[in-house]
């Protein structure tokens, strides 16, 4: 047995079940390795596009995906998709080939490429400790949330090295809060009038227990863009918080005396730059990361702990049951019950008309994943998921191009769910490669893209200030035509009437994907634009 065959068989072992990427000479063995002790790979066009699935893939099953690629341009190639994972803290590994020798072509310093956007470096340092050094780069992924790099030298994989000791996938222990922080936080729920819940990554999985409490104490339920749909069917979620947030949701928010983050940032996005929290209300945030606490903006409490175990904890203490903030109906608390003006001309359709046109044709059981873009707060509030696991959301680095492949790690991460790829032109035309991975895989996918021929963000934002706009508009495409020549089903839609083609596809046999080319109303910027642009 070989270096490349350890590892692969160490890697498996512990738990990395599933590897995305691309093949090439310096990653060839080591992924057939994986594959030979029972891995499935999924070849993607693009090693950007790989990163983007494992970390999707990743973050809908809760397992440690694989990304594998060839030393130096394959790895610089998936640098984009390996930020959004490693700034998303999402448990994954990067499996490289690596050359050591400065001369070569192939040579960059991986090590610093992993640190210079938040991943861990690691590497395989000799035969003789390969399958030990494998196993601790997931165990690093796991126990630290962290995406680790685990670089495997070119010099290293042909030398002869022993059978790997089969250990399990190892685990990473819930962390106790001090009991006086609990004691702390239970003393301010109980004092709230007005307490919501704010609920982002870190809360995923933790449903019941938030429930439990919030029930106790009178809170209202809201989440992070990340955690959307953890409280769908709660007759007191709000929804959203933040840019995404609707007037009525936003409203009680701001009405609250207490809110309380739950695996939460309460970053600038989450709380709209600080303009949804009232000036008197007081803020907890509770995360097992004690550097997470009070990291975005000044916090009068910071619980470090898990976040079910340490609402469990509160519960237990809490005391008799309080009415809180759940004095009235919410009212409509949803984007979709907002009246508006259909501005659809006949030649294009308005992206809220769509979006709800979508949301009605849909089945329930549905993951969405959202491309970035001027769009993408139309789909994100108006298409309603099942709980958190229908929804992925790889807006950390804020880059474009990723929501295609976000949908393929996704669709496979829930097989069971119609998967759902909600993209910008732009976006879509970036990612376009990756059409044939849908296709080749035989996934059931809906691929929608808002089109309005520009990076309309940009169009948008300094467009009002009279600056020229050529740089970022592009005369029309026929996005269905490409995707027909993937081997998509398309359709181009202009008005609801179009969408028959999508009803049509939905209750037949799904047996290729569907490609939607929307043709969307693009004069007015979306509501939460200016906020965005205010945080660059």
């Amino acid at each position: 047995m070989n270096v490349a065959v350890a590892v692969g068989r160490a890697l498996t072992a512990a738990g990395v079940r599933q590897v995305f990427g691309v093949v090439g000479s310096g990653n060839f063995h080591l992924t057939n390795a994986m594959v030979a002790a029972g891995a499935r790979f999924v070849a993607a066009r693009h090693e950007g596009g790989a990163a983007t699935m494992a970390d999707a893939y990743s973050r809908m099953s809760g397992t440690v995906a694989a990304l594998s690629v060839h030393q130096g341009c394959g790895l610089t190639n998936a640098m984009t998709g390996i930020a959004e994972a490693a700034k998303s803290r999402t448990p994954m590994l990067v499996v490289a080939a690596e050359v050591t020798e400065p001369r070569s072509n192939f040579y960059v310093d991986q090590d610093a490429l992993a640190r210079s956007v938040g991943a861990v470096p690691a590497r395989i340092t000799s035969a003789e400790t390969a399958a030990a050094e494998a196993h601790a780069a997931v165990a690093t992924a796991v126990r630290e949330r962290r995406t680790v790099l685990l670089n495997v030298p070119l010099s290293l994989q042909a030398l002869e090295s022993a059978e790997p000791v089969t250990q399990p996938l190892p685990s990473r222990d819930p962390l106790v809060p001090e009991a006086a922080e609990v004691a702390a936080l239970t003393d301010l729920l109980r004092r709230a009038e007005r307490p919501v819940f704010v609920a982002g990554r870190g809360s995923r999985g933790c449903r019941h227990a938030l429930e439990e409490l919030a029930e106790q104490c009178g809170a209202l339920l809201a989440t992070s863009a990340v955690a959307h749909g953890l409280f769908h069917g709660n007759r007191w979620d709000l929804g959203i918080s933040g840019g995404f947030a609707s007037p009525r949701t936003a409203e009680l928010i701001r009405g609250a005396d207490l809110v309380v983050g739950w695996g939460c940032a309460l970053n600038m996005w989450t709380m709209r730059h600080g303009q949804l929290i009232g000036p008197d209300a007081t803020v907890v945030q509770v995360d097992d990361d004690p550097s997470a606490l009070g990291a975005h903006r000044e916090i009068q409490l910071g619980v470090t702990g898990d976040v079910e175990l340490t609402a469990k904890l509160a519960l237990a203490s809490y005391g008799e049951q309080q009415v809180g903030y759940r004095t009235d109906e919410l009212g409509s608390v949803r984007w979709r019950d907002v009246a508006f003006d259909d501005e659809s001309t006949g030649e294009r359709i308005d992206p809220r008309t769509l979006s709800i046109a979508l949301d009605d044709l849909l089945p329930a059981e549905r993951v969405i994943a959202v491309d970035s873009g001027n769009f993408m707060g139309y789909p994100s509030v108006c298409l309603s998921v099942p709980d958190e696991n229908g929804f992925c959301f790889t807006q950390a680095f804020q880059s474009i191009g990723l929501g295609l492949a976000t949908a393929i790690g996704a669709a496979l991460a829930q097989p069971d769910r119609l998967p759902v790829a909600v993209l910008g032109d732009g976006g879509a035309l970036m990612s376009a490669a990756e059409l044939d991975t849908v296709r080749r895989l035989g996934l059931p996918m809906l691929v929608v893209v808002y089109n309005d021929e520009a990076y309309g963000a940009e169009v948008h934002h300094f467009g009002p200030g009279g600056h020229p706009l050529e740089t970022v508009t592009f005369p029309p495409t026929d996005i269905a035509a490409i995707g027909r020549g993937y081997g998509f089903e398309a359709a181009t839609v202009r008005t609801a009437q179009d969408l028959t083609a999508v009803e049509d596809w939905l209750n037949g046999p799904r047996s290729a994907p569907m490609l939607v080319d929307a043709k969307v109303v693009a004069e007015h910027p979306s509501w939460w634009l200016e906020e965005a642009f205010r945080g660059h």
